[in-house]
């Protein structure tokens, strides 16, 4: 098997928003599950952080889930591949509890959503602002990241 791919048509409507979040939800903690695994058998991959990739939103309304393999192979991920794998990397390289969450905001008609990593402690790290997403567009004031 070389690729998995869900086909899910999630927030369709408002009335469907709560069932929605509950999937992202296990979404993330699935991505962050299959990047821990990795790490663990990949002893010599990179940290996040030094690996060369940066941040690189995906073409509305597609979103490409990737794991860490792709991503580098990539060089670039967009929010869900960063914060998944930098919450994998604190978990197997750090010992460190942490998690997949999602901030959402309403902007004019459009929802918008990002994800981020929550520490044990509450903060909130954000792998896709360190490495390189736009102040453009939707703020991270707006999202509630600052």
């Amino acid at each position: 098997m070389r690729e998995v791919s869900f086909r899910l048509r999630l927030f369709q409507r408002e009335s469907e928003r709560a069932s929605s979040e509950r999937v992202l939800g296990v979404l993330l903690r699935a991505l962050t599950a299959a990047n821990v695994e990795y790490l663990r058998t990949h002893a010599d991959a990179p940290r996040l952080y030094r690996a060369g990739v940066r941040y690189q939103a995906e073409r509305w309304p597609r979103e490409y889930w990737k794991g860490v393999e792709e991503t580098l192979s990539d060089r670039h991920g967009d929010c869900e591949d960063l914060a998944c794998w930098r919450c994998a990397e604190l978990i197997v390289r750090e010992g460190v509890r942490a998690e997949p969450v999602f901030r959402y905001r309403r902007v004019g008609r459009l929802s918008v959503y990002h994800i981020v990593v929550r520490l044990p402690d509450g903060r909130i790290e954000d792998p896709s602002a360190t490495l390189g997403m736009s102040r453009g567009g939707v703020t991270r004031r707006q999202l509630g990241l600052g």
